[in-house]
């Protein structure tokens, strides 16, 4: 393996942030000598990388290989990328500084639509070639994985091998599966194709898509790919010992993922539908992990991880043992994604008890008849007194995310939003010491509907960009000004990501005639550029504006009906036709079973440690 550090020690006087491209921080794993190389890429930059749970999770899997060396990958900034082009550097890998061109294989995570030009990015700086049957015997594999793979297509063409679901085990077959196939001297194309008899794992070049929008499979490959599950989250230790970065990153703290899954149902939440069932990890591996961790990494801020983390039925347990063992060390503990109804009095006590971290709450609609339309499952009510409770507790800060463009909305819908806010703020008031009431903040933060498959609002187009922004200006004007902090997720963005989320193997054009236009980075706003994707898109025959409103068919075909997710398609109809009459269906964890179809199908069950759920 070539190390390139001299030619890429030079450029760093050149650019932002060095220490993006260095490596050296606590807790690195470097393993020279292997036999076999896997490199780990986030496609963003090294601080918002670093902050990703699951690349810590699968390369302490990969850890546990002999033989198998490990390292991390992430997005060069444009001015060091620039730099690179201009000395012919390769894009090399943080441990060891190879070039990534000379690993066996390259695991890309794939967590969000506006990320896809950034994996041509990384290609192209490797020396890879973009198209996967443009690559040849010594370019490593390329494979992708992440919440994006459950619509792989517009992304298929630039993959050998798409993992969708849980990796923990899968990654670990793929990497046998290689290591196998180049013990025994197969080709290139003979080593892809051993990959499609992994559970899991989709092969793009294994099938072609007809006339009729249908992906079908060619030869023997099965006709749809399932969706990996780790049925017992606690078979594996979480991770202890991460890597803890010398820069600064996003979410610079210790984290233990406590539960996966999340089957409250939300109609327009993807995470929610495709990564079912609930499995919850015990208090005590919770406890365990957490001491080993914050002793290890010397953070003094622990974040319990999950989609709905306030949902765990031992978190009481969790959080007063920790506070306990972490007593006087001034350790903060951040519950992220917390549900309104799950926010209990004793809840903001044991949280209030230590440093105060953020607050969040998403209460996603205004009005109760669109929560129920989507299923959100709360009233104002709960909504209000978990905002007394939580400002009793002392927090003097909360953030509430909303939507809008969600199916069935209407103005008063939105406006709704705003009279809930001030509601909210008037709770918070109420709930603060007189002499403390000058630092309230209500936060609120406002993203547009994108319909996203395997979710009951799959078949959905999303609002026409002048109407997004109408609604936007109307919802300005209701919002209340004193103590509001009121900001918009980008219109022209959420379009792009209704694109490529509703998108088909014909997009796969569309991105990579944005890259070579100079789209990168497009979840930097500074970077984004609607009028290039626009153009990009129509270049490979898309209507970007069209496409995104369309509404579909809920019995045609769909370009990820070859991915099954475990979710029955009557299930999600059934779902979509509730949704237009307001009703709600219950969380299974709570009650009779949905009838969604992932436990039996998928040959799971729900995993609760306390035998029964909080609520």
């Amino acid at each position: 393996m070539n190390d390139v550090w001299e030619r890429v020690e030079p450029l760093l006087r050149q650019v932002e942030r060095p220490a993006r491209y260095v490596d050296r921080e606590w807790g690195v794993v470097r393993r020279p000598d292997a036999g076999y190389h896997v490199a780990l890429m986030y496609p963003d930059t090294y601080e918002v990388g670093m902050a990703n749970q699951a690349l810590q999770v699968l390369a302490a899997r990969l850890s546990t290989l002999d033989d198998v060396a490990c390292e991390r990958v992430f997005i060069p900034w444009v001015d060091m990328s620039a730099a690179m082009r201009a000395h012919e550097v390769p894009l090399f890998t943080l441990e060891s500084c190879t070039p990534v061109a000379e690993m066996d294989i390259l695991g890309i995570t794939l967590p969000n639509e506006l990320t896809y030009t950034n994996v041509l990015e990384a290609l192209d700086l490797a020396g890879i070639p973009l198209r996967a049957h443009d690559r040849g015997e010594t370019h490593p594999l390329v494979v992708g994985g992440g919440p994006c793979s459950h619509n792989p297509e517009p992304m298929a063409a630039f993959f050998d091998a798409i993992l969708v679901g849980d990796g923990e085990e899968a990654l670990l077959e793929i990497v046998a599966s290689h290591r196998a196939s180049m013990a025994a001297g197969l080709s290139r194309e003979e080593s892809v194709r051993a990959l499609a008899g992994i559970d899991g794992v989709y092969v793009p070049s294994l099938y072609l898509v007809g006339d009729d929008g249908v992906v079908r499979p060619v030869d023997d490959a099965p006709a749809r790919v399932t969706r990996r599950v780790l049925a017992d989250l606690d078979t594996y230790v979480s991770p202890t010992c991460p890597v803890v970065p010398y820069a600064d990153v996003v979410h610079d703290r210790a984290t233990v993922e406590v539960l996966r899954g999340c089957s409250r149902g939300c109609r327009f939440c993807q995470a929610g539908m495709v990564y079912r069932p609930v499995r919850e990890r015990p208090a005590d591996s919770i406890v365990r992990d957490a001491i080993a961790s914050l002793r290890c990494t010397g953070y003094e801020e622990l974040s319990l991880t999950s989609l709905s983390t306030a949902d765990h039925s031992q978190l009481e347990e969790v959080l007063r043992r920790l506070a306990n063992r972490l007593e006087g060390t001034g350790t903060a503990i951040s519950v992220p994604s917390l549900r309104l109804d799950s926010f209990t009095v004793p809840l903001a006590r044991l949280l209030g008890d230590g440093r105060k971290a953020g607050l969040t709450f998403a209460p996603e609609a205004g009005s109760q008849r669109l929560r129920d339309a989507i299923n959100k499952n709360i009233t104002e009510e709960e909504i209000l007194t978990a905002v007394d409770q939580a400002f009793t507790a002392g927090w003097r800060r909360v953030k509430l995310y909303f939507m809008i463009g969600l199916p069935t909305e209407t103005d008063e819908d939105v406006t709704a939003i705003a009279a809930l806010v001030e509601r909210v703020f008037a709770a918070a008031r109420a709930a603060t010491p007189p002499g403390e009431r000058g630092g309230l903040r209500v936060a609120v933060s406002v993203s547009t509907f994108v319909p996203k498959a395997h979710t009951p609002f799959q078949w959905d187009g999303q609002l026409p960009i002048e109407e997004v922004r109408r609604r936007q200006v109307m919802l300005r004007q209701a919002m209340p000004r004193k103590g509001v902090e009121l900001s918009f997720h980008d219109a022209g963005s959420s379009l792009l990501e209704a694109v490529l989320a509703k998108g088909g193997r014909e997009a796969a054009a569309g991105v990579e005639a944005a890259w070579h236009a100079g789209a990168v980075f497009d979840a930097w706003s500074e970077h984004f550029s609607l009028a290039r994707w626009t153009e990009a898109l129509a270049s490979a025959g898309i209507d970007a504006a069209a496409y995104a409103a369309e509404a579909r068919d809920r019995h045609g075909a769909l370009p990820w009906d070859h991915i099954d997710s475990g979710l029955s398609p009557a299930f999600l109809r059934a779902e979509r036709e509730r949704a237009d009459r307001a009703e709600t269906t219950a969380d299974c964890t709570f009650g009779d079973c949905t009838g969604c179809g992932v436990c039996p199908g998928l040959g799971v069950d729900v995993v609760v440690a306390g035998g029964e759920r909080r609520g």
